[in-house]
């Protein structure tokens, strides 16, 4: 009997909803850590952050040598099937 194949490796979040989600959580969370936790590279949650920046999601403020990241929360969700949600409304449901 042959071995089953391997299940694919998805989730139903992007790495976006999880580092906002990280985020909501710890404000002043390193960029090492949101990159360990959510299982991406540093690079990638720096290009991912610069996007959120840029689409007025996410404001970073120096605090000492740390960032600290706020997320308005007022944002509506980007696509055309979920837009009449807020960020809130998700990060609520999955905090």
């Amino acid at each position: 009997m042959a071995a089953p194949a391997p299940r694919p490796q998805w989730t139903f979040l992007t790495n976006h909803t999880h580092l906002l989600v990280m985020l909501n959580r710890e404000p002043a969370a390193r960029i090492r850590d949101l990159a360990e936790e959510v299982g991406i590279t540093q690079r990638a949650v720096q290009r991912i952050l610069a996007e959120l920046v840029l689409d007025g999601i996410l404001t970073i403020k120096k605090e000492g040598r740390r960032n600290a990241y706020r997320i308005k929360r007022s944002a509506r969700l980007r696509h055309p099937l979920e837009r009449k949600h807020t960020l809130e409304e998700l990060l609520d449901l999955l905090t």
